[in-house]
């Protein structure tokens, strides 16, 4: 089956590069319109600009409530009513514990967990009017496993699971499926930083023996947004090559 998404309209943070951006292309591929969101207003209208004329960019701090919703309702404006929300925008700010600061902790919160909530009651409404609606956090593996170094971060994303199966049952009634990705490593800016030593340690731990691809998360967010996936609710999808099992 051909996944086809043309009518749908999506709305996906942190879409101008990495992993979201490779979704943002996926989604567009698929026929859907796309609203690419980044906290760069230049950068994510040029990346629309480069996806086609079925995307539009817009710009928001998903941290800020004020600026996502006005960021629904430009995107909306422009390509219609959001159907599939993809909670893609995420910072870390690591280090142990004891060095970690109020700051270090709210900013990753806000961005990572905060602003998933920002986004889905801002276009929840619309969704449960047309009683139709698919929304797919992207987590991390580190929100089942923890993570030296990154408790922020990793209280964050097991924060965003909790939100997903929460957000799914209240919301199964009027057909809005809920579900999160756990990716595990994925070839980003991040991962390019590692040091050999590091990175061959890592990959001794993932039973496929690579780095996964940022479209490798991609096609599971088509997965979820399509009708193959009508029947899943609730549920975190991890996608991590095998690194836990």
């Amino acid at each position: 089956m051909i996944i086809d998404l043309a009518g749908k309209t999506a709305f996906v943070t942190g879409s101008t590069r990495g992993i979201g951006l490779a979704i943002a292309k996926a989604l567009y591929g698929a026929g859907a319109k796309v609203g690419v969101v980044g906290r760069d207003v230049e950068r994510a209208r040029s990346v629309a600009a480069s996806l086609g004329d079925r995307a539009a960019g817009v710009a928001c701090d998903v941290a800020k409530a004020d600026q996502v919703d006005a960021a629904v309702a430009a995107a909306e404006a422009v390509l219609g009513p959001i159907d599939i929300l993809v909670n893609n925008a995420g910072l870390t700010r690591d280090n142990i514990l004891l060095r970690l600061t109020d700051a270090d902790w709210d900013t990753v919160l806000d961005a990572n967990l905060k602003g998933a909530f920002h986004t889905i009651r801002s276009t929840i409404k619309g969704m449960m009017k047309r009683r139709s609606g698919r929304i797919i956090n992207i987590g991390s593996i580190v929100g089942l496993t923890g993570n030296k170094g990154q408790a922020n971060y990793a209280a964050s994303k097991a924060g965003l699971i909790g939100l997903t199966k929460s957000v799914a049952k209240e919301y199964a009634s009027r057909n809005i499926l809920v579900n999160c990705i756990a990716p595990g490593f994925i070839e980003t800016e991040m991962t390019d930083a590692l040091p050999t030593e590091a990175r061959a340690t890592l990959l001794e731990e993932i039973a496929l023996g690579r780095l996964g691809r940022p479209e490798d998360v991609a096609g599971t967010v088509l997965f979820l947004a399509s009708d193959l996936a009508a029947y899943i609710t609730g549920q975190v999808l991890v996608v991590d090559g095998g690194m836990v099992i």
